[in-house]
């Protein structure tokens, strides 16, 4: 049997592909003009405050570094290195910036994808208990007490947990520790706020899509009301939410800084703050960078889901926008979809 692709697909995905690739150059480029402008001198920075250089001792070592070339030459040099895979040396350490990162990443991605995992579970249970209840002071409270938790600074959950959850039951490690146990307390503590921003789109979206004359037509139909929401209302609503996915990761990952340092977690969070507070340029950039890389992937990633949970984005965008026109099977394919939710079970 022959797959047949929309003839828009190929488009969209070069341009979405395009896009991600000028995000991490405009990344690399800007870090790097802001880098050049920095008042500090690399070079004094690595040897240390203690030690007390010639004037040709510090030539020479700029020299070897490249940093007596012109910004350019700079730029394209550590460009051509950073497409090799080569970001350079930590000027702490002296270890490859590249080592430093593979050492860090996964400790972040398990804590990031267990937060994440954690929050879609609580947050989806608050949206779809929103949503079920027939009580209208209920549903109001579950859209309402996810708000309190959004305003909740992480540290100070993180503490919080701590406190009690360490110190005072003693269930868990305190800080720096490994494996499973270690990874609870940070993951929840990134979860709490992630389930509760879901719990208000999701609920919301899921509230607006029953409402909605498909959702009557299955109703008046016999369909139960966990039968319109999970197989009519849950689709309408999963857009907003994608696009909340892929702005939770990012927002996760910059708060594994705050959290990654507040429980000791051997993280990309942990190293960021120890290479800003040590002034290792080296490893600045190339966290940046790959910050730059992680958030050009997500929304890739969600461009490239937006097509298979809604065809019409394909002629709209996903944001409703005008888009590039579709061929007549892709519009097709969308009527009959949109046909068969508004039509409930055949």
């Amino acid at each position: 049997m022959t797959v047949h692709l929309p003839s828009g697909l190929p488009r969209y995905l070069l341009r979405r592909l395009g896009q991600a690739v000028f995000v991490i150059w405009a990344a690399f480029t800007v870090t790097s003009l802001l880098l050049y402008l920095l008042p500090s001198d690399p070079v004094q920075i690595m040897i240390g405050p203690q030690v007390r250089p010639t004037p040709g001792q510090l030539a020479r070592l700029r020299h070897e570094y490249g940093l007596d070339q012109p910004v350019v030459v700079q730029y394209l040099t550590h460009l051509g290195r950073a497409l090799q895979g080569d970001l350079g040396r930590s000027i702490q350490s002296g270890v490859p910036v590249v080592t430093e990162l593979t050492r860090a990443l996964p400790n972040t991605l398990a804590l990031t994808g267990c937060s994440l995992g954690l929050g879609t579970l609580l947050g989806g249970a608050v949206a779809w208990s929103a949503a079920y209840t027939s009580s209208p002071r209920l549903r109001a409270t579950l859209l309402a007490v996810p708000s309190l938790f959004n305003s909740v600074p992480t540290f100070w959950l993180g503490l919080v947990l701590m406190q009690l959850f360490s110190f005072t039951l003693r269930a868990f490690p305190t800080s720096g520790g490994t494996g499973f146990a270690a990874l609870v307390l940070p993951a929840v503590t990134l979860a709490v706020p992630s389930a509760a921003f879901i719990g208000q789109i999701l609920g919301a979206e899921l509230i607006k899509a029953v409402r909605e004359p498909y959702a009557d037509t299955a109703r008046a139909k016999g369909a139960s009301r966990s039968r319109v929401l999970w197989g009519h209302a849950l689709r309408n609503a999963m857009m907003p939410t994608l696009t909340v996915l892929g702005l939770l990761v990012g927002w996760q990952l910059s708060g594994s800084v705050v959290v990654e340092t507040v429980f000791g977690w051997d993280g990309i969070g942990r190293l960021t703050e120890e290479a800003v507070r040590t002034q290792d340029i080296p490893i600045v950039q190339g966290l940046v960078l790959l910050a730059a890389v992680c958030l050009a992937l997500i929304n890739l990633t969600v461009d490239l889901v937006y097509p298979l949970v809604d065809p019409r984005v394909l002629v709209r965008g996903p944001a409703g926008r005008p888009g590039e026109r579709a061929p007549a099977r892709v519009l097709d394919g969308a009527s009959s979809a949109a046909t068969m939710a508004s039509a409930g079970d055949r």
